[in-house]
């Protein structure tokens, strides 16, 4: 006993060290859903935080030189418990553009989607245009790995057997996201983030992280055009673009295009 009182005395800062990084490991393994797993995201957040700010500069400058119009994007989507949030993103498409649904109720997301500007199909390509929910994530509204976050009147379509997902913070990636990007149905998006949502583990978190740096950079999956057709009724959104009539006619043309591809 007198031999250990004597060991920590002369070497008690390597002692707690040790100790408590047995700590943090077992609690990142055993509480990471409950506890862990946020105080990742602030950390890491934290940390990214400056790398997002001199990313901001650039691109602030790049989207008002294309089109004139705001350098973000804040659209309502479906958090935790359902709770509604709006989430951040460097704006991509033009000004007023609409959201495109395909029939089984994924994003259209066309190859030559006419709502997207240039610099907006850079930052798509890049997944630069996410980066701005590092704020969300850094206020709680979303976590770095989670379902992607969708709008509520798709949230609210859907029974109420397969909203697991909402039992977690969306994500800035996900499971579906990393395995697919944006070519997947939007049921087997809703299954994956399902099964996600009840195996949470930071083994998993990790696994996905992995995933989606590989996804990126191979640039696969960046279109979900022949998942379904755009229907008459969210086409007949499109009229709401302000001043384009040309993306309404484009975007005419394209469905005529999926619809014989279907």
């Amino acid at each position: 006993m007198a031999q250990f009182i004597a060991f920590f005395q002369n070497h008690w800062v390597i002692v707690v060290i040790v100790g408590a990084s047995v700590l943090w490991v077992l609690g990142s393994i055993f509480l990471y859903k409950q506890l862990f797993k946020r105080i990742y995201d602030i950390l890491f957040a934290l940390i990214g935080l400056p790398i997002f700010l001199l990313i901001l500069i650039p691109i602030s400058i790049a989207i008002p030189i294309n089109d004139k119009g705001s350098v973000f994007y804040c659209g309502k989507r479906v958090g935790k418990k359902g709770k509604i949030f709006g989430m951040k993103k460097f704006r991509s498409m033009k000004v007023n553009a609409p959201d495109i649904r395909l029939e089984d109720g994924a994003t259209y997301s066309g190859k030559n989607d006419p709502r997207v500007t240039k610099v907006g199909r850079f930052l798509r390509a890049t997944s630069l245009d996410e980066t701005p929910q590092i704020i969300d994530i850094l206020i709680g509204n979303m976590s770095f790995i989670g379902p992607r976050p969708d709008v509520p009147d798709v949230i609210a379509s859907l029974p109420e057997d397969k909203k697991g997902f909402l039992k977690v913070r969306p994500g800035l990636t996900g499971y579906s996201q990393a395995k697919h990007r944006n070519n997947i149905a939007w049921k087997d998006k809703v299954e994956l983030d399902c099964q996600y949502a009840e195996r949470v583990s930071i083994f998993l978190d990790i696994k996905i992280i992995f995933m989606t740096i590989w996804t990126v950079l191979r640039r696969k999956n960046l279109h979900n055009e022949n998942t379904g057709e755009i229907d008459e009724a969210t086409l007949s959104e499109v009229g709401y673009v302000e001043n384009d009539e040309e993306v309404v006619e484009i975007i005419q043309d394209q469905q005529i295009i999926l619809e014989e591809v279907n």
